[in-house]
This record gives structure tokens, sequence and C-alpha cells, in this order.
């Protein structure tokens, strides 16, 4: 099975392109962030999330360049003859916490194919931390992985166990009325979980739920490109992964009760 994801050439670009794009993360350098809003006080953007996404297409472009392309900072970019493999990429998933200096950021890449009934399967994703220097990959069928890059060492990701201690991951939204809903749905599901984490990355989350780390993972109001990778990974650990099947909704992993997951009033 190791050799298997290793080798999965859409495994191998998603992974090239994750390690390009936190590379550029790597070079971070306060004097050079450009610092601007986006949809609202606090949801910045830097010049490294532009340069990281960048640098990420053209990995991609170089050996798939029939493939589409979607990201957060770029327009799609459609090619002429389509392949039926469309990428989601987050430059950097946790700009808050790289403009701040804390360590849970991220660039995250997944992708999808196009089934004949118009719907999409999600069969490659990479994620690289550069500042945890740890890697996660993973590949439709072929499980789910993580890469200490400082060791090499390689583990396969089996998801979190059953416990009556479980730790719970969230997210909040810029919006104060959408973070007072996510708020009340928290406090609803609370008794299922001894305590909270809200580390700022929505692709890391998934992974560490992936891992074992953290129980479960549910937030509202994310974007595809938030959870494109993570979903896949945290899926081929065998954990229970729900994406939102509305805009927005609900994204979840692990030990979670959906039932609980609310959506608001009208």
């Amino acid at each position: 099975m190791e050799r298997a994801v290793t080798h999965d050439p859409l495994v191998l670009v998603a992974r090239r392109a994750a390690a390009a794009g936190a590379e550029v993360l790597g070079r971070r350098d306060e004097s050079q962030f450009n610092l601007t809003d986006k949809s609202a006080a606090g949801d910045w953007v830097t010049d490294f999330d532009r340069a990281s996404e960048e640098a990420i297409r053209a990995t991609i472009l170089t050996s798939r360049p029939n493939d589409e392309l979607t990201g957060e900072e770029y327009p799609s970019a459609k090619p002429a003859n389509p392949s039926g493999f469309r990428w989601s990429i987050d430059p950097l998933d946790g700009t808050t916490n790289f403009v701040r200096n804390i360590a849970y950021y991220c660039s995250s890449v997944g992708v999808c194919q196009r089934n004949a009934d118009g719907s999409e399967t999600w069969v490659a994703a990479g994620i690289v931390a550069p500042a945890l220097q740890v890697e996660y990959f993973a590949g439709k069928g072929l499980g789910a992985w993580k890469q200490d890059l400082r060791t090499g060492k390689l583990t396969q990701l089996a998801g979190p166990a059953e416990s009556e201690a479980k730790i719970l991951a969230t997210g909040f939204g810029y919006d104060a009325q959408r973070r007072q809903f996510q708020a009340n749905v928290l406090g609803q599901m609370l008794e299922d979980y001894v305590n909270v984490r809200r580390l700022g990355s929505a692709a890391l989350d998934l992974c560490l739920v992936a891992e074992g780390s953290l129980d479960a993972y549910a937030e509202y109001g994310t974007q595809e490109y938030d959870w494109a990778a993570g979903a896949l990974i945290a899926e081929e650990a065998g954990c229970l992964v729900g994406r939102p099947s509305t805009n927005p909704g609900w994204q979840y992993a692990g030990l979670v009760d959906p039932a609980k997951l609310t959506e608001p009033e009208a």
C-alpha cells in the first residue's frame, strides 16, 4: 500500500504542488507581507498567499496542462481540452496564523475527477505545513499518510479511537452573526466532548483528526479549497466525513453526530 500511494501519479503531483507552495511560505518575512483585508477585517491576504498559489499552479501545469485549476486567490483556469480532472488549491490555509507567527498553517492541494453523471470524486490530496515540518497526503483507495519532513518517517493514518475524553476542533467565521450561530451549535455539541480546540486551519484540523490527535472537527461556512485535500485525507484514514452539501454548510470529520449540526434559521 505504501508503494502504491507514493507512486500514484496524481498523489505525486499533489505532493509536489503542496511542497512548492509550502516552500514559498517557508520564506516568511514580515516586511514582505503587503497585508490587505478581503471579505472583512481580519480576513487577511498577503503576497505570500498569491506567490504560493502561483507556485502550486505552475507545478501542476508542468505535468498536467489539461487539468482545470480552481483556487482561493486567482480565477479558475479552464483548458481548451479538459482532462476531466480539477484541482482545488488553498495556497495558505491559516493566513492569520501565518501573519501572527503561529505554526498552524499550510499549503493544501486536492484533485477531483468528473464522473459521467456530472458528479465529482476526490482522488488525491497533498498538504504541507512548513513551520511544523510535516506532510500529509492521500489517494482514493490508497490510504492516508503522514511524513515527518525532519526524519523522513512515514506513518499510515487510522483516525481517532473511541474515547471517553474526546476533543472537538472547530472554527469561526469573520461575520459576527455567523460566529454567534456557530457558538450556539457548539454549545449544543459540548456534552459529547471534554474540550475544544480552535487551531485556525481547517485543512490541518482535518489532518489531525485523520491521525487521531483530535477526535472530531466541525465547522460551518468553509470553502471548498479549505477542505478539498483534508477531507480526503480524513476519509482515507477511515473517518466519518461530511462535505458541505450547500454553500455555506457544515464540514465535519471524525467522532461527530451529524444530527447536531443544525442550519441557521431562515
